[in-house]
């Protein structure tokens, strides 16, 4: 069975794109930093739990030795988990949003490499967004010119570009960034906008079951290749 590791996998796209793997027949871990919502969602779902905060070392660390101590390698990882951080900007939010968002990507990615290269067809997709993109909001032609989400839109930028050199770093695994399209879920309740999180969740499922003959090192989104 192929291993996955989904982080911020008990609601929203990360729940969906469990969902989908596992009829895929895939043995998936969630993690999640709250255990009781992370525990409520792995067993709604038939999946296996891992508390994992993002913004904590010793957290993905403990997460990645668990999977590492039952599987003994790791097939494909998710990089989903992220937050909005919208509202007034100030210092201690730009912090938080791009320690889960940028430097959450980093820890994972870096806790999980050891496990990946035991894999022998090693796959990480980031959940990035097209806000990241300075040729989407700068275009007066998208929707996203017209949102205001500053921190989140810079830190899926870094999140982007992490994807990209991890992947010129590492050959032998496949990384890609995914704009998922958008989704209606609680982090962007306040927007008012997207659609069912368990369509926006097959862009990640493709990206997250491609063969080893894979493109790598890309960003896009369910039509193809997006400007960034």
């Amino acid at each position: 069975m192929t291993v996955t590791l989904i982080t911020g996998g008990n609601k929203g796209i990360g729940f969906e794109t469990a969902r989908q793997l596992l009829e895929l027949g895939h043995t998936v871990y969630i993690g999640a930093r709250d255990v009781e919502r992370g525990e409520k969602a792995a067993t709604e779902l038939g999946a296996r739990f891992v508390q994992l905060d993002v913004t904590d070392d010793e957290s993905v660390n403990s997460a990645l030795a668990t999977i590492g101590s039952a599987e003994g390698r790791l097939d494909v990882l998710v990089n989903n988990a992220g937050i909005l951080g919208d509202g007034p900007i100030d210092g201690p939010k730009a912090l938080r949003v791009f320690d889960t968002n940028a430097v959450g990507i980093v820890r994972v990615t870096e806790a999980a490499l050891p496990l990946l290269r035991q894999s022998s067809n090693p796959t990480v997709v980031t959940v990035s967004s097209s806000m990241g993109s300075f040729w989407a909001v700068t275009n007066p032609e998208r929707p996203e010119y017209n949102l205001p989400a500053a921190l989140y839109a810079a830190s899926k930028s870094a999140a982007t570009m992490l994807t990209i050199q991890y992947a010129k770093a590492n050959p032998g695994i496949t990384f890609n960034a995914i704009e998922p399209g958008p989704t209606a879920t609680d982090m962007t309740a306040a927007l008012g906008i997207g659609r069912p999180p368990a369509e926006s969740a097959r862009t990640v499922v493709r990206l997250a079951t491609l063969g080893p003959d894979g493109p790598s090192g890309t960003f896009a989104d369910e039509f193809g290749p997006l400007n960034w």
